[in-house]
């Protein structure tokens, strides 16, 4: 692949061995890296190389990844830029505070740099619904949403049409963890009544379908929550 064509990544993290990680990590994974190790500097490099996406954590020096976000938001050349914030804070008013100042999505460490990748591969399709909006993919999962099909480590994933819905939401939003009533009403509708009970059910069809003996289980269960498409391990 041409260089020039691959996404460039602006990582703002002032931990010197996190920065390591995430550059091996997304350059393996065929993303172009750019690092920022304050604020100030961000919102330097974010102007004059303008990134496909910025990574940014919320505690920096010079300035807070908070701040940094509400300037990017409102400088011409930026304000379009896919952000996913990174921190440690992961307090739900945290998350809020974090979405709220313009960050796309949010993630919280520890994380697994597959989580992170799909997220990132997620908010870059949103940006660019036009590009790959009919492939998804996390980790050997991949979606063909044209063909109706899926497919793990080469073989046919046979899914019945809410599993295929299922999947489908949680592929188009990595990471994220969805309660049983909000997965009712994406999945099934704000007008149908179904027990929250019910989606246990698709969600156990959908794991049985998708997770071969030897394969790690990626729908993660996360207690008085919901789940989530996860390849981290609690």
């Amino acid at each position: 692949m041409n260089p020039a064509l691959k996404p460039l990544i602006l990582i703002v993290e002032d931990e010197a061995d996190l920065v390591t990680l995430l550059r091996y990590n997304l350059e393996k994974e065929g993303f172009r890296t750019v690092v920022a190790g304050d604020g100030e500097e961000a919102l330097l490099l974010a102007t004059e190389r303008v990134p496909n996406l910025i990574l940014l954590d919320w505690m920096l020096p010079l300035m807070s990844g908070l701040e940094v976000c509400r300037q990017l938001r409102r400088g011409a050349k930026t304000r379009d830029i896919p952000i996913i914030m990174v921190t440690a804070r992961g307090e739900e008013a945290d998350r809020v505070r974090g979405l709220n100042s313009g960050a796309d999505d949010y993630i919280t460490k520890p994380f697994s740099p597959t989580e992170l990748t799909a997220r990132m591969r997620a908010v870059l399709r949103r940006a660019a619904p036009g590009t790959s909006d009919e492939l998804l993919q996390f980790g050997d999962v991949v979606m063909d949403l044209a063909g109706h099909r899926v497919r793990r480590q080469g073989r046919d994933v046979h899914l019945g049409p809410t599993e295929f819905r299922l999947l489908r939401h949680f592929m188009q939003h990595p990471g994220r963890v969805f309660s049983r009533e909000q997965l009712l009403d994406i999945v099934w509708g704000h007008d149908v009544y179904v027990e929250p009970r019910t989606v246990d059910v698709h969600i156990r069809r959908l794991r049985k379908a998708l997770n071969g003996d030897t394969e790690a289980d990626v729908i993660r269960t996360v207690r008085s929550a919901g789940y989530a498409l996860d390849s981290r391990v609690d």
